[in-house]
């Protein structure tokens, strides 16, 4: 009977199938959801034919092969993806870029740096595709504001994101594999921070190199100047009108104009400010808010967004004592009776949330037809809002510049209007034809209300992980579950955070590097590397193991290799009679270097359009970005753990 190890043609054909699968993969004229499941239909129908019998189990039966759907790395995966998205969903990470931008003033560099080191810092405990969503928009705006290419800024951002990646257990899903592969060898698996030192000094190498070398390197290029220039579908620079209540709370409340500008609206346009029956126009020289001050300000969608998020109550505009008392006048739009009775909902009455202030919340623009029965008519007069549950928050119009209230604005054929409402209310403005919805141009809003418990989930998440109270597959997946139970996201919402490649790539992988393992494949591998650095150092080997696991990375997925060569990471270490931990450490930070081509990392290619990329920029900045990265950790990671 054979042992493993010497299966000699089921290795030749496991070889042969996982070629092909990776080409499959970079071919990407197949989903990869379709490859990854076919080639666990191919090595089931295998291993079902030739079973690798060990005292008659066969040790790559379908329950092994299928195992990894149940894999504790999948899961933990899975679970930060919801925990990210709650966090993403909550507007957390917008006020900490908000926060950044108005510390670091109008200083160039500082506010790059800044944001990058955030950027790293977040991608060590959150997956990197929401981070660099996020910050995408607030690239661009710095770009803006210091007059530079968005191409200069966005690679960075992306990189950055990565090399935080390489700093702890939960940094990529890649790292979280690799520690499964050990703990499936029996080998001693990752604690939370066991890389950190050395992942730091690689991530502090690369930084270096961003934000010093990189700008002369990453080309100025001009492109669509509003490609997310604003963020989110949708968005352009294009100025609505808009107003803004001064209420009792109001941050703006006491404020004085300097100059004729009040910096508290930030990139707002203040027109008009309506002060009871008095219209005031510029310049507003010498003029403090008051409260029940009405402001009418020209801002862009993102603006507005921006202010609907942390400050709500103002941009609600007032309906006027007919609205207020609960009638809207007919004056020709289609309406049962003289007049309209608003039936309260069940929250108003008990004094809680309006529908269009709680729950779920959608931004979105509808643009007035010319055959539309609004026409002439405010929306006082038409009651918008209580007719289709849809707030206007902004009406723009390239004629003319408006100066007067919102809510006095007669409505115009090609009129857009700035809508919120929840998901229901703006899909059912499908059907009324005085509007068309603009579909593309919906967003959904961040519920800034819970906030706290996502920030606490998470908080708790990396606690539990990090001091080893429980196993992080427990902490992972008890937090997204929290971020459910406590609102925070609902079960459709966390459903859309689970994505369908890692959720079948990831088991694919496991199911490949099984078989390698049970083949042969990985030993066969080690003692041809051993064999061709004959004689060399452990530290050379170590070095030379690296640099080829990179260069792989960048073509193959990251999380298919992490899993691949985990198992030939152990037997080389092993051949050569070292620890394994160095090795196996070099698998986790060569799958993080996805520096050097825009499909080796998915934030890679998130960044390409916004700026304004060719495939070759990320060769001929990364390459020099990956041979620091080499020679940083040829240098250090050897002696720190005693290769």
């Amino acid at each position: 009977m054979q042992s493993i190890g010497t299966h000699t043609f089921e290795m030749w054909i496991t070889f042969a199938i996982i070629g092909a699968t990776f080409a499959l993969y970079a071919w990407e004229r197949i989903a990869i959801e379709v490859v990854s499941l076919g080639v666990l239909c191919v090595l089931m129908v295998f291993f079902t034919f030739f079973p690798l019998d060990v005292l008659g189990v066969n040790t790559l039966s379908p329950e092994v092969l299928l195992s990894g759907f149940a894999n504790p790395a999948l899961i933990t995966v899975l679970a930060l993806l919801v925990v990210g998205q709650g966090m993403v969903r909550t507007g957390v990470l917008d006020v900490v870029a908000r926060i950044i931008m108005d510390k670091c003033g109008g200083h160039e560099w500082l506010s790059i740096m800044a944001v990058l080191v955030t950027v790293l810092g977040v991608s060590a405990f959150l997956n990197n595709i929401p981070v660099v969503v996020i910050f995408i928009p607030i690239m661009q705006a710095l770009a803006e504001r210091f007059d530079l290419p968005a191409s200069k800024v966005m690679m960075p951002l992306s990189f950055a994101a990565i090399l935080g990646g390489m700093t702890t257990l939960i940094g990529s899903g890649s790292n979280l594999l690799v520690n499964s592969a050990l703990l499936g060898m029996g080998e001693k698996e990752f604690t939370f921070f066991d890389f950190t030192i050395p992942g730091l000094v690689l991530a502090g190498s690369g930084m270096v190199y961003l934000l010093l070398v990189a700008p002369f390197v990453l080309p100025k290029r001009e492109g669509m100047a509003e490609t997310l220039a604003n963020g989110g579908a949708g968005a352009t620079g294009r100025q609505y009108i808009a107003q803004i209540k001064i209420g009792e709370g109001s941050k703006l409340l006491g404020e004085k104009s300097r100059g004729g500008i009040f910096s508290g609206l930030g990139n707002m346009t203040l027109r008009m400010v309506q002060r009871g029956e008095e219209a005031i126009l510029p310049p507003f020289e010498d003029f403090t808010a008051t409260a029940g001050d009405i402001l009418v300000v020209a801002a862009t969608r993102a603006e507005l967004a921006g202010a609907l998020t942390h400050d709500p109550e103002g941009l609600y505009p007032d309906l006027g004592d007919d609205a207020s008392a609960g009638e809207v006048p007919h004056t020709g739009f289609p309406i049962i009776g003289e007049t309209v009775e608003i039936e309260e909902t069940a929250e108003e009455e008990d004094g809680g949330e309006t529908p269009w202030h709680g729950g779920e919340r959608v931004l979105a623009e509808a643009m007035v037809p010319p055959a539309s029965r609004l026409i002439g008519q405010t929306l006082v007069q038409i009651g918008f809002r209580y007719k289709t549950q849809c707030i206007v928050l902004g009406v723009q119009r390239r004629s003319r510049m408006i100066r007067t209230r919102m809510t006095d604005i007669r409505l115009q054929a090609g009129d857009v209007l700035l809508l919120q409402g929840s998901p229901d209310a703006v899909r059912d403005l499908r059907l009324n034809p005085d509007v068309v919805l603009i579909e593309w141009s919906a967003a959904a809003l961040p519920a800034v209300h819970h906030a706290r418990p996502a920030a606490l989930i998470l908080l708790g998440v990396v606690v539990a992980s990090a001091t080893g109270a429980v196993p992080i597959v427990v902490a992972a997946l008890t937090g997204a579950s929290a971020m459910v139970a406590m609102g925070v996201m609902n079960i459709r919402q966390a459903a859309r955070a689970v994505d369908s490649k890692i959720l079948t790539m990831i088991p694919a992988a496991l199911a490949m590097g099984a078989a390698m393992h049970a083949t042969g494949g990985a030993h066969f591998i080690a003692g041809g590397v051993t064999d061709a650095f004959s004689g060399a150092p452990p530290a050379v080997i170590l070095s030379a193991f690296f640099i080829t696991l990179v260069a792989l990375t960048n073509i193959i997925s990251s999380k298919a290799m992490a899993v691949l060569f985990t198992p030939i990471a152990v037997d080389l270490a092993i051949s050569l009679g070292v620890s394994p931990t160095a090795f196996a450490v070099a698998v986790v930070f060569a799958a993080n270097c996805s520096f050097a081509s825009p499909i080796g990392y998915q934030t890679n290619l998130l960044v390409m359009a916004p700026g304004h990329y060719k495939f070759s920029d990320f060769a001929r900045v990364g390459l020099p970005l990956i041979l620091v990265i080499w020679l940083v950790f040829s240098l250090f990671v050897p002696w720190y753990y005693g290769v």
